[in-house]
This record gives structure tokens, sequence and C-alpha cells, in this order.
């Protein structure tokens, strides 16, 4: 039986970069640095963040822009101070999608290895119960 996600991976060209991302926008908390030893098949980092384990593994071999994407709950409130910290750290965002409740919406943004970030202002029910309402 599934019990919970251990953990996400992302796998990144430069593992120092993507730290200063993580703890600059997400205000991640680094839990583990391999540093010039490796348990792994690559060098690894491990994060936490909104309770979840994070982890990056440093690679060559970064996947090409997908929709694919891990997307983070934050408050209606708080969008203003991320879209300043991602614009200071020159990351590109993308268009975001048009959503069918008013007042809630999406920052979409690629970190410097094409994967997708979301910052989410909705929850799980509000959305579902609108998609619901839709079908109607």
């Amino acid at each position: 039986m599934i019990e919970c996600i251990s953990h996400i991976t992302f796998t990144v060209r430069n593992a120092d970069k993507t730290a200063e991302l993580f703890k600059k926008i997400f205000n991640a908390k680094e839990v583990y640095y391999d540093g010039e030893k490796k348990h792994s098949l690559f060098k690894e980092r491990f994060f936490m963040i909104g309770g979840q384990c994070i982890t990056v593994i440093q690679d060559r071999n970064t996947i090409n822009r997908t929709y694919h994407h891990l997307a983070f709950k934050i408050s209606n409130f708080d969008g203003e101070s991320y879209l300043e910290k991602i614009k200071n750290l020159n990351l590109e965002l993308r268009k975001p999608m048009n959503r069918s409740i008013d007042k809630e919406y999406s920052i979409y943004f690629y970190d410097y290895d094409n994967n997708l970030f979301e910052l989410h202002t909705e929850t799980l029910e509000k959305r579902l119960a609108s998609y619901r309402e839709c079908n109607k």
C-alpha cells in the first residue's frame, strides 16, 4: 500500500545554482548535501519544501521543456512577492492558464534546467468544484 510520496527528484546541470533558487523562492531548508562523496548514481542534495522532500541530482543530461511540473500552494496575498523573487533570479515566466475561478491564479516558471514549477493559489477542493460546475 502506498503511504505517501517519499521524495520528488529533479535533474539539474548545476546543483549549487538550483539550491540557491530553492532557498530564495521556496524558502527551502537543505537537509543533505553529499559534497564530493557520491552515494547514488549522481551527486545529490535534499531539501524540505512545504513538508515535502525534494531531491536534486546533478547531471548534464537534462530534459527539454514539457508541461510536467510541480505545483506549490501559496496564498493569494503572496503572489507579487513570488513574482519579484522569480524576476530577480532572471527566471522565465510561462504564460498562465485561464482559470474558471475568480481571484485564483497560478504563476508558472522554468528553472535553469527547463523544470517547470507552479505557484498556485487555488485549493484542490475549489478546483474540482469549479470543474464539476462547468460540466453541468
